[in-house]
């Protein structure tokens, strides 16, 4: 129980101890002035029952207050959650589109990459193929120089007297 609760639960448990103990006051018939005109009733009880009259309604208008702030926060409760659905949504939307993004960039590099790839690849044939024709034309002069060596040697040895034993 909070402050506020217990200091009014005393009060009004004073008003009542007081209207008990002092009940033949509260009910004595006095001369009660409304204004216009003076009646015969008991004072204390008609003030007693103000008194009740004013709690009831204090009551009511706190039970009303309690119930509408009671209806706000439930609204406002179902507006959070509609604004965390969009929020929810929306980023989303947001990770999707990043996913889409990353996986164009992703096939672009991949793209890039291939393209780079293959005209290495092209260069590298180019350059195989450069080679083996050169190192082809050096074999076939080193074997066209062997001929004609050999060749040379051959036609040497038939001119050139042959000495036995």
């Amino acid at each position: 129980m909070n402050l506020r609760t217990t200091i009014l639960l005393l009060i009004s448990i004073v008003i009542a101890a007081l209207a008990v103990l002092n009940w033949n006051t509260l009910v004595a018939p006095t001369t009660v002035s409304l204004g216009v005109t003076e009646i015969e009733a008991p004072l204390g009880a008609i003030m007693l029952g103000l008194t009740i009259l004013l709690a009831v309604f204090f009551l009511a208008y706190v039970l009303t207050l309690h119930g509408s702030v009671l209806m706000e926060t439930r609204r406002h409760v179902k507006e959070m959650a509609a604004q965390r659905d969009l929020a929810d949504k929306a980023e989303l939307s947001r990770f999707t589109e990043l996913r889409s993004f990353l996986e164009t960039q992703q096939r672009q590099s991949d793209d890039l990459f291939n393209a780079r790839m293959d005209a290495m690849e092209a260069r590298i044939a180019a350059r195989t193929q450069e080679v083996e024709n050169v190192t082809a034309a050096y074999m076939g002069q080193l074997d066209d120089q062997l001929r004609k060596r050999s060749h040379t040697d051959s036609s040497m040895n038939i001119d050139s007297p042959v000495v036995r034993p």
